[in-house]
């Protein structure tokens, strides 16, 4: 089986941290550097054929929206937990947004969950 791909993208240019716990759970993490990273999460997904977006910014929204509405992926936004990221993913999500949250944990844990819905 194929690794999963992550693409990370931050509003502050951030999201090394998430990228660091994808990378712990076995994931490739892509994180897109700069400002407004979080606006062209769905172009580097589609870029990349990545498994999962994650987007960041203060309401946790308009990148997975942007992502959403360009290509169509299946998107959560404005979560600010774990938890409801990895329901997300339960649900058939692949662009999930969140508020500023850049730990390894989400990374690890979310990709720990993507593997093992896809077996």
């Amino acid at each position: 089986m194929s690794k999963v791909i992550v693409v990370i993208g931050d509003r502050l240019g951030k999201g090394q941290n998430v990228g660091k716990g994808v990378e712990a759970a076995g994931g490739t993490a892509i994180v897109i550097s700069g400002m407004a990273a979080d606006m062209k999460l769905g172009d580097k997904m589609k870029e990349e054929n990545a498994d999962l977006g994650i987007s960041f910014c203060g309401s946790g929204g308009a990148g997975a929206i942007t992502a959403q509405s360009k290509y169509g992926y299946p998107a959560q936004y404005g979560m600010r937990s774990i938890e409801e990221g990895l329901t997300a993913l339960r649900e058939g999500k692949r662009v999930l947004g969140f508020g500023f949250n850049d730990s390894e944990e989400l990374g690890r844990r979310l990709t720990e969950e993507l593997v093992k819905i896809r077996g």
